[in-house]
């Protein structure tokens, strides 16, 4: 089963995937799609939307061809990377947890000892490829805060289920969750 989708002028079959016995969600996966992403990244919604902002952060790994692409093109030189796996070179790193819809379990972020020093003071634009349950935005916002950033706006591509409904997001097009049948609820 797929849910034929439009977004930013593109359309995409993306297929379904069960997430429990009852609840599907539609795959979006942009990496790899590099036509996708370019165009996703220059979105009105994502462009003009989001408040003024000094850097943008996203999470390791789905959201990172988005944010290097919106600062591609926005002629910045840096953005932020939260890491899933900690590394001998990211110093005194800061950490939080977190439980994603597409992730079995707990798992972790980290933010470099260096990165979490140039975020301090800085206006952080937090971005994903989507938003549903929105616990992997309270993580990086998590993040954001123990730096000593301020978190300003937070831009996706999709808003998946009841984070449609948010005010607080700046996003391209609103995505369904499905049933068992593969019916949009």
């Amino acid at each position: 089963m797929h849910y034929p989708i439009a977004v930013a002028g593109l359309k995409r079959d993306l297929p379904l995937f069960p997430i429990s016995d009852e609840l599907q969600i539609a795959a979006f996966i942009m990496l790899g799609d590099q036509e996708l992403t370019v165009a996703c990244a220059s979105g009105p919604s994502l462009e003009k939307g989001p408040p003024e902002y000094a850097t943008m952060l996203t999470a390791e790994a789905k959201g990172i061809p988005l944010i290097h692409e919106m600062a591609r093109q926005a002629g910045a030189a840096r953005y932020f990377v939260a890491r899933k796996k900690m590394k001998l070179y990211m110093g005194e790193a800061l950490e939080v947890d977190v439980q994603s819809i597409t992730t079995a379990g707990m798992q972790k972020l980290f933010l470099t000892e260096e990165d979490a020093a140039l975020m301090q003071g800085r206006r952080i634009l937090i971005v994903d490829d989507v938003i549903s349950t929105g616990k992997s935005l309270e993580a990086l916002e998590k993040l954001v805060e123990k730096a000593g950033g301020i978190v300003v706006g937070r831009a996706a591509v999709l808003a998946e289920g009841e984070a449609a409904e948010r005010t607080d997001i700046t996003f391209l097009e609103p995505l369904p969750l499905f049933n068992k049948a593969g019916e949009a609820i």
